[in-house]
């Protein structure tokens, strides 16, 4: 199974077209990623991240949405 996370680009490093990096801000938590596949985002922008990768960019309120549905099957889920 996999899992894509949505979060918010904070800073952006272009050096060059290939190899786009940014800092994004999973609700707290940042870490630089890849935004080769996302020519289109900016600061400001959510994006689905995938091991590193970010996938597509998302509308906030469906990138907030989907942090807050996450975050419920956390809370709601039995210890394994």
């Amino acid at each position: 199974m996999c899992l894509a996370v949505p979060g918010k680009i904070v800073s952006v490093h272009e050096k060059d077209p290939l190899f786009r990096l940014g800092v994004v801000d999973f609700g707290g938590v940042t870490r630089e990623v890849n935004l080769a596949c996302v020519p289109e985002a900016e600061v400001g922008s959510y994006v689905i991240v995938h091991v590193g990768m970010a996938l597509s960019v998302l509308d906030e309120e469906t990138a907030l949405e989907t942090r807050r549905e996450m975050r419920e099957i956390v809370e709601n889920s039995e210890p394994v």
